[in-house]
């Protein structure tokens, strides 16, 4: 990746904020580094269970916190070449993805370490 743009696709709960559905979760840290990657020119795609009015509300959180969305549960760019309702991107980052650092808890659900994360993203010069 070494330094190109590229595009991410973003899950929500467990991912940008702590499990709370239907509800919006806590902030577990995402915000600063999901901002350091749009400085970078990378693109972010929301991809998540979420529909209706909850999507709604998750693509508020982004709008609330000045995080700009590429798109939401599809790659616009995809049309031209897919009627595939799988988002397409570069990158993945999700709670239930293999290998990705999660913060356990014994009274909640697992939730992304950002902090792991960013020297992930570091370690291949994305921020």
């Amino acid at each position: 990746m070494n330094g190109q743009s590229i595009t991410i696709i973003l899950d929500f709960d467990g991912t940008v904020v702590k499990h709370e559905f239907p509800e919006i979760g806590a902030d577990i840290g995402a915000v600063p580094i999901l901002k350091k990657l749009i400085a970078n020119g990378h693109k972010l795609i929301l991809f998540t269970m979420r529909s209706g009015k909850y999507l709604q509300d998750a693509v508020e959180w982004f709008e609330n916190n000045d995080i700009k969305l590429y798109g939401i549960q599809r790659n616009p760019e995809q049309d031209d070449w897919t009627t595939s309702p799988k988002a397409f991107g570069d990158l993945i980052i999700d709670d239930t993805a293999l290998g990705v650092p999660l913060v356990n808890s014994p009274f909640a659900r697992s939730y992304i370490d950002w902090r792991e994360v960013e020297k992930m993203l570091k370690s291949k010069y994305l921020i």
